[in-house]
């Protein structure tokens, strides 16, 4: 049992997105559902408006990257911030409006009642998917997917998913070691070898309001899709960091 109290923040990363018109909206519908719960708005140096819209809202945290680290540098800066705050669990997800913030249960649930230590909200798994990302996104997700499987061992439909759940334990851990260059499949591998658990959860995935991927597959698709895979295979090389065994 933990010996600090229970307390939960929620991450909106924007990597200069031009996601002025969601995030707004985005964080007084989790407020509404949440309003025990913290709120953190990492502005990796957007060029927009971001910064003006969060600081009306009185009951959102603030913090402006001094220049553009990218999604993985952002991420990274909500690790760091939730360890020095002493959270419990953290939920990680986008502001262009296709995370649903009422699948934000779904996603703590297996981590209190300790199934799991990171959740990933998938938008492939479980039955009545509906979700349609295109001929070329779809099968760059699946080789991610295969890719993932093959260094892991573990099944993971959507290596890509910004949506995801975390522990203590794995938000010390990525605070110290979360990768950089492809940070969501990159991530998978690194908790994966060092034997954390992680679980699937089906969720809807909503049309994007604004802003656009970090993840492209649209132009030179082979060439970044062997920059990923290269950078996954290397992750899982990598010494184990973790120095106890498995749950």
């Amino acid at each position: 049992m933990l010996s600090i109290k229970y307390k939960n923040i929620f991450f909106v990363f924007l990597p200069e997105k031009k996601e002025e018109k969601t995030v707004g909206r985005l964080i007084e519908h989790i407020h509404e559902l949440y309003p025990s719960y913290s709120i953190l708005v990492i502005n990796d140096s957007s060029t927009d408006n971001t910064q003006a819209i969060v600081k009306q809202k009185e009951f959102c945290n603030l913090i402006n990257l001094p220049q553009n680290l990218g999604i993985g540098g952002a991420v990274q800066t909500g690790f760091i911030y939730a360890v020095r705050n002493r959270f419990s669990y953290i939920v990680q997800l986008d502001s262009d409006g296709q995370h649903n913030p009422d699948d934000i249960k779904k996603l703590l649930d297996p981590l209190i009642k300790n199934e799991s230590d990171v959740t990933i909200g998938s938008r492939f798994c479980g039955k009545g998917s509906s979700y349609n990302p295109g001929i070329a996104r779809k099968t760059g997700i699946n080789i991610i997917s295969f890719f993932s499987w093959i260094l892991t061992g573990k099944r993971i439909t959507d290596c890509t998913s910004g949506f995801r759940a975390y522990n203590k334990e794995a938000i010390s851990f990525l605070s110290e070691y979360y990768p950089i260059d492809y940070p969501e499949p990159e991530a998978i591998i690194m908790l994966a070898r060092n034997s954390f658990r992680l679980t699937e959860v089906p969720v809807l995935m909503q049309k994007r309001l604004a802003g656009k991927s970090s993840i492209s597959f649209r132009r030179g698709t082979t060439y970044y899709m062997f920059k990923v895979v290269l950078g996954m295979i290397m992750t899982s090389i990598r010494p184990k960091t973790r120095n106890h065994g498995k749950h």
